[in-house]
C-alpha cells in the first residue's frame, strides 16, 4: 500500500504572504479557489455511489448523519440545518454532529477531535441504527473522532461514507463509500477552512440536493415543500403557484398557499384528481 501523504498539510506554493499587496493576495486566493470545482468533478463517480446508498436507506425510512470536527463539523451542521426549511423534511431526518458539541459550532474546543470514543458516543445519543447512513467529514482524513465513529458503525452494520481532501486517507479506508476531493496545498499552509472547506461544502450541496430530489421533495426545478418561514419564501411560493396554475390573481394564490401550508399541497388542492 502506498504511503499516506497528507497533501492538505503541504507547504503553500506562495511565499512571504505578508509582503503581498491586498489585491495580489485576493487574486491568488481566487486562483486557488478556481481549482476546487475541477477537483470535485473528478470525484463525481464516488459522490454518485454515496448518494445512491443514502437515497436507498432514506427511502426505506432511514436517516442521514454527518459527523465531523472543526470546519468540517460546522459544514455538516450547516447542510443538515438547511434541509427542513428548504425541502420541508422533519428536523432529525438529516443530523449534523460536531466534536465538542454545540459550543464547538462557534468556538474551538480543545482536543475535542482527538477522542476515538466520543464520536460513537455522540451518535448513540441520537439512536443511530442500521437503517441510517453516517457520513464522516474530515478534510485531513485522519480525525480520530470521525474514524472511531465510522469504525463502530462498521461493527454494527451501519452504512458509512466519508468526505476528505487527501488521497488514500485513513477515514476512506473505514468508510463504505469514501469521497476524496484532492485540492492540493492551501494558500495559507494547512488552513483547510479554505479550499478543503470549499470542496466539502460543494460536495455536501451535491449530496443533500440530489438526495432530496430522489426523495421527491423537488418538482420540476422548484422547492415545492419548503417551509414558509419568512415573507421572501411566501412570495416565492405564491409565484410558483401562479406559474403552475396559470393564475392572474396574486392574492388568490397567496390565500391558497397559506391555507394549505406548502406549494405542493396548494397546487394539489386546485388540480382535480
Amino acid at each position: 500500500m502506498p504511503k499516506f501523504i497528507k497533501v492538505t498539510e503541504q507547504a503553500s506554493p506562495y511565499r512571504h504572504l505578508e509582503q503581498m499587496g491586498i489585491g495580489e493576495i485576493l487574486l491568488h486566493i481566487n486562483d486557488e479557489d478556481k481549482t476546487v470545482p475541477l477537483a470535485v468533478e473528478k470525484a463525481v463517480p464516488q459522490i454518485e455511489k454515496l448518494v445512491a446508498a443514502i437515497s436507498d436507506k432514506m427511502l426505506a425510512g432511514g436517516r442521514l448523519f454527518y459527523i465531523g470536527a472543526g470546519t468540517s463539523g460546522r459544514l455538516g451542521i450547516l447542510d443538515a440545518s438547511e434541509c427542513p426549511p428548504t425541502y420541508g423534511v422533519p428536523y432529525g431526518l438529516v443530523v449534523g454532529i460536531i466534536a465538542g458539541g454545540n459550543k464547538a459550532i462557534t468556538e474551538a474546543v480543545e482536543f475535542a477531535e482527538d477522542s476515538k470514543e466520543e464520536g460513537w458516543a455522540d451518535l448513540v445519543k441520537h439512536g443511530v441504527n442500521d437503517k441510517d447512513v453516517v457520513v464522516g467529514l474530515a478534510a485531513s482524513g485522519t480525525t480520530p473522532y470521525v474514524i472511531g465513529a465510522l469504525e463502530e458503525c462498521a461493527k454494527r452494520g451501519i452504512t458509512t461514507g466519508s468526505i476528505c481532501c487527501n488521497p488514500g486517507s485513513p477515514v476512506s479506508e473505514v468508510a463504505n463509500f469514501p469521497v476524496e476531493v484532492v485540492v492540493g496545498p492551501e494558500f495559507v499552509t494547512g488552513s483547510t477552512r479554505m479550499k478543503s472547506g470549499t470542496a466539502q461544502k460543494l460536495v455536501l450541496n451535491m449530496v443533500s440536493t440530489t438526495v432530496m430530489i430522489q426523495l421527491g421533495r423537488v418538482e420540476d426545478n422548484k422547492m415545492v415543500n419548503m417551509q414558509l418561514s419568512n415573507e421572501k419564501l411566501v412570495d416565492r411560493g405564491v409565484k410558483m403557484i401562479i406559474e403552475k396554475l396559470s393564475l392572474s390573481d396574486y392574492e388568490q394564490a397567496k390565500e391558497l398557499l397559506l391555507k394549505y401550508g406548502s406549494v405542493k399541497k396548494a397546487i394539489e388542492s386546485a388540480i382535480p384528481v
